[in-house]
């Protein structure tokens, strides 16, 4: 069978995510298993969001239905599911009922929370191993480990910087998955990569497919140096040139100037005999970015009055009503 794997989300499926399941002959796994929208150009998200998240949390949870093992690669809301007692309905839809049924009777390679780690993740990690050895199997915290099912090994990197070398943001585990001579790497959230540590971890792995964030575009200048966005695009040119297929998404598609960076990504693999594609062209289906469009949006496709009346709900109340969708 060698390796197969699938995507539940990403930026090019229209919402905040790197969900990815993995198979093997050996190991079934669901990676990175959370998905969420955020606050953009002062909006809500538009209800074809919304849409694309109920989409995206159904096919995690049938990922994980068939799933033996499941990863977090760090606790941002959009690569885990937090066990919140009521449901977070604005953002991820997250909550324990869903943590539950995600991980229930599942082992976890976690992020360790105790070191390697910013102070807001730290919290959410220890939360998470407190809460969640109510259902799942076991916890391993997996920063720098190696691990095997039979013809089929598993290594997790040491911390990566989120970002570049000096983000606030905390670091991410990447996660690598070989069988049968071929190799499959997970990389969230190392946009770019930013760091050229996580630049030389990448190299070294020798992955015949990478998945990974490329650089924040919508942040440049604002919360992020341009500076440092350059120099992730400058790391990923490197990578391209030297992986034989690259999927980018998440971060770089938030704006649609980052659709253009691939195309630039595809022409200079294709000078190494590689490629470039984004998670929704690997399933061979049309980019949908939307919350890069999210004014366009709201502009072409005006909500129905039933969202109106979810949107006029004060904050409170949205946070625990789910929008009509």
């Amino acid at each position: 069978m060698g390796i197969k794997f699938e995507f539940a989300g990403g930026e090019s499926l229209g919402v905040r995510s790197m969900a990815m399941h993995v198979e093997t002959p050996d190991l079934r796994i669901l990676l990175d298993a959370g998905a969420a929208l955020g606050m953009r150009a002062g909006l809500l998200p538009h209800s074809l969001e919304y849409k694309a998240l109920k989409e995206a949390k159904e096919r995690i949870k049938q990922f994980a239905k068939k799933s033996d093992y499941v990863t977090i690669s760090h606790y941002h809301f959009d690569h885990y599911i937090a066990t919140w007692k009521e449901v977070d309905a604005k953002w991820t839809w997250s909550s324990y009922e869903e943590a539950r049924e995600v991980y229930g009777g599942k082992t976890i390679f976690a992020k360790a929370f105790r070191k390697n780690i910013n102070i807001s993740q730290r919290k959410r990690g220890y939360l998470f191993g407190k809460i969640s050895k109510d259902f799942c199997k076991e916890i391993i915290y997996a920063d720098d480990s190696k691990h095997q099912f039979g013809r089929t090994t598993v290594v997790f990197s040491a911390p990566l910087h989120h970002g570049g070398d000096d983000t606030k943001l905390g670091y991410v585990i990447g996660t690598s998955i070989s069988y049968d001579g071929k190799t499959i790497m997970h990389c969230a959230d190392v946009q770019g990569p930013g760091s050229a540590d996580a630049l030389r971890v990448i190299l070294e792995m020798k992955p015949d497919i990478l998945v990974l964030s490329g650089p924040p575009l919508y942040l440049a200048g604002w919360k992020v140096d341009q500076e440092i966005i350059d120099n992730g695009l400058r790391n990923l040119e490197k990578i391209v040139g030297n992986v034989k297929h690259v999927i980018v998404d998440h971060h770089l598609l938030r704006n649609v100037d980052g659709l253009d960076v691939i195309e630039k990504l595809k022409n200079e693999a294709k000078k190494e005999g590689n490629k470039v594609n984004t998670i929704a062209e690997t399933m061979g289906i049309r980019n949908n970015l939307l919350e890069a469009k999210r004014k366009q949006l709201y502009d072409e496709f005006p909500p129905d009055e039933d969202f109106k009346k979810w949107l006029e709900l004060r904050p409170s109340k949205q946070m625990v009503t789910l929008p009509p969708v």
